[in-house]
């Protein structure tokens, strides 16, 4: 039940984000500051900077509060904003409502993933983190048809209708939703007798702890350069596959934006599928069983950058999109699991968190470059560049993590 709410929370996460990028034609008529590719870069950049700078501190939080209550407020959040991303009508606006956006979807990934985490303990994690993340590519793809809804209905109304069914949703997850995280009688009663300020002192002790334990841990250094490593492609396919497939292909954006959002949402759907019971599964004999999983998905998106920067037909541009989706999907589904074999319970969210902004400072960085090498047409040699790092990244991934259990506690 947990996974299937989740689910639905995810869709609209990565749907509310991803129709921008497809819908920059529409809304470039009304506000022509977004015709300019180097601007448009610089509005998808700042959602991912304040996302970045928010991860590790709702990470933090999520490690210490009612899960439940931080994803609510989350989503309600982020559909607020995408309802008044229909009524802007400056560049101003839509780059400020975009940074808002990112402050408010940074608090749902570390919460969500920690409390699945919390609730699939053993075997089946793998399986369980991956059908979640179905919901993202589910709501990427729907994301990619917000050209084609824009020139039915209008740009304006589709933030609008998409922004209403998320409020609405929220109600539904403060009437289902519960949170796992139980503390003990023992536990209530020491907080009943804490002052604010023991409370605080107490609270801020326990998150220098974690910081300390995390960033001398080795092992989670390397999760974090292999995860930001895949997130620049990531993100790169999210904002700017739609634009590159749209001039490589010479077809108007309604086309290119489901070719470029549906063909890896659909492999990235098949990806985890597989990745997650055969990570499951695998791990039962090995315990690195999950790395390998994640690094079979890192070696097939390694030719797919290739071919999305230097393919010029249609075959090309689907060929590619399945494959990247296939590893990432495979990537994917066992990033937290192989995080949980190195990072206790008490600082997973804290630890995505920060995985969330190396992924995502690097990815901003990446999103401005690509902006500037498609004013020069050479947004291809960008994408095919990042398959470098990925190289680089599956070597430290199989040399360095040495599992030593499932499930640290």
């Amino acid at each position: 039940m947990v996974v299937a709410l989740l689910w639905v929370v995810a869709l609209l996460n990565y749907m509310d984000r991803q129709m921008l990028s497809t819908m920059r034609d529409a809304m470039a008529i009304d506000i022509t500051d977004l015709e300019s590719k180097v601007l448009f870069g610089k509005v998808m950049a700042a959602f991912m900077w304040i996302y970045g700078f928010m991860s590790p501190v709702s990470g933090i939080v999520a490690d210490r509060v009612n899960r439940k209550w931080l994803i609510v407020l989350s989503l309600g959040v982020w559909s607020t904003v995408t309802l008044l991303m229909g009524y802007a009508t400056s560049y101003d606006q839509v780059y400020w409502l975009r940074a808002l956006m990112g402050v408010s979807e940074a608090l749902y990934i570390p919460a969500a993933l920690s409390l699945i985490a919390d609730y699939f303990t053993g075997k089946q994690l793998s399986l369980a983190i991956g059908i979640h993340m179905t919901g993202l590519y589910m709501g990427q793809a729907i994301g990619g048809f917000g050209a084609f809804v824009a020139e039915s209905i209008s740009w304006q109304s589709t933030f609008h209708w998409f922004g209403i069914v998320g409020i609405v949703y929220a109600f539904v997850l403060v009437a289902f939703l519960y949170e796992s995280r139980r503390e003990t009688a023992a536990q209530k009663e020491e907080e009943k007798k804490q002052t604010l300020g023991e409370t605080l002192r107490s609270n801020f002790a326990a998150i220098r702890s974690s910081l300390g334990i995390l960033l001398t841990n080795i092992a989670f250094w390397t999760i974090i350069f292999f995860f930001a490593s895949c997130s620049v492609p990531g993100w790169a396919t999210k904002n700017w596959l739609p634009t590159l497939f749209s001039d490589s292909l010479d077809v108007p954006m309604s086309v290119a934006g489901p070719i470029a959002t549906i063909t890896i949402a659909f492999a990235s759907f098949i990806g985890v599928m597989i990745g997650g019971p055969m990570a499951d599964k695998w791990s039962k004999k090995n315990l690195k069983g999950r790395i390998y999983t994640s690094a079979i998905g890192l070696t097939l998106m390694i030719p797919s950058l290739v071919l999305m920067g230097f393919g010029t037909t249609f075959v090309a541009a689907v060929g590619a999109g399945i494959l990247f989706g296939l590893g990432y999907g495979l990537f994917d589904a066992n990033n937290m699991p192989i995080l949980c074999q190195f990072v206790s319970d008490r600082s997973r969210a804290t630890a995505y968190g920060m995985m969330n902004m190396s992924g995502l400072f690097i990815g901003a960085l990446a999103t401005n470059v690509l902006g500037s090498l498609a004013e020069k047409d050479m947004m291809g040699l960008g994408f095919a560049c990042m398959a470098g790092a990925l190289c680089l990244a599956l070597i430290l991934q199989l040399a360095v993590l040495k599992p030593k259990t499932l499930n640290k506690v």
